[in-house]
């Protein structure tokens, strides 16, 4: 099965530089190192990994912390789209 590729959106790169309450190195560290893989191999599940309901376009989410991932997925060209991040207290 061919892995999915990654892309990140202006707004998610964006949302990245934010400072994360002093854990940006860590939660760029977790992407690169256990979240990015895990989404390449299946977008679609895992324990962290929820599908949003009542949205228009399929949007998920991915939980780091307090943390919010949110992104889209086109299967038939198996991109995952990485949309932007959000706390959770503000997040939906």
């Amino acid at each position: 099965m061919d892995d999915f590729r990654i892309f990140e959106t202006g707004q998610f790169l964006e949302d990245l530089e934010q400072n994360f309450s002093g854990q940006q190195e860590r939660i760029k560290r977790k992407l690169a190192s256990y979240v990015y893989p895990q989404l390449k191999q299946n977008p679609y599940f895992g324990k962290n990994i929820k599908k949003l309901s009542n949205y228009r376009l399929e949007t998920w989410r991915y939980r780091i912390g307090d943390y919010r991932f949110f992104y889209t997925t086109d299967g038939h060209k198996k991109i995952v789209f990485m949309l932007t991040i959000d706390h959770r207290g503000s997040a939906y």
